[in-house]
């Protein structure tokens, strides 16, 4: 699936749990001639860091990998899929970081592509899926 409605520039809504919701910026971009989607996130607030992820255009067998990297030295990789709609990343075992949680994430497009609608999840060791926070997309211009 083309990965292109994702590119421009985001308003972001972030819905932490006992916080009023803090808006964010986030900017997809083609890079390095189109071989990678690149984002970059910018929120104001300590709590929450700016973030850069980079997704290889090409997905293998539908598949792609999120290489994320943020202000606090944090990387991960995430497993990603995208349907034309929903887009969901995954980190369930241990890569570059200290691994003490699995994360999701689901984020669903609306018809016209100009917002998604999504929210983290995570579970420790043994434990279930629970909510983390929310993160509303929302497309400017």
């Amino acid at each position: 699936m083309s990965l292109e409605i994702f590119v421009g520039e985001w308003a972001v809504e972030a819905s932490f749990p006992g916080m009023p919701p803090t808006a964010a910026r986030s900017v997809f971009e083609w890079t390095l001639g189109g071989t990678y989607l690149a984002q970059r996130t910018e929120i104001p607030i300590p709590e929450a860091p700016d973030s850069f992820s980079l997704v290889a255009a090409r997905a293998e067998n539908g598949r792609y990998t999120q290489h994320y990297f943020d202000s606090r030295g944090v990387s991960r990789v995430y497993a990603m899929t995208f349907d034309d709609r929903v887009w969901t990343l995954t980190r369930e075992t241990g890569d570059f970081s200290p691994f003490h949680f699995a994360q999701r994430f689901t984020g669903t497009f609306t018809v016209d592509g100009n917002r998604i609608d999504g929210a983290w999840e995570k579970a420790m060791p043994g434990a279930e899926w629970e909510h983390d926070f929310g993160l509303t997309y929302t497309r400017l211009g």
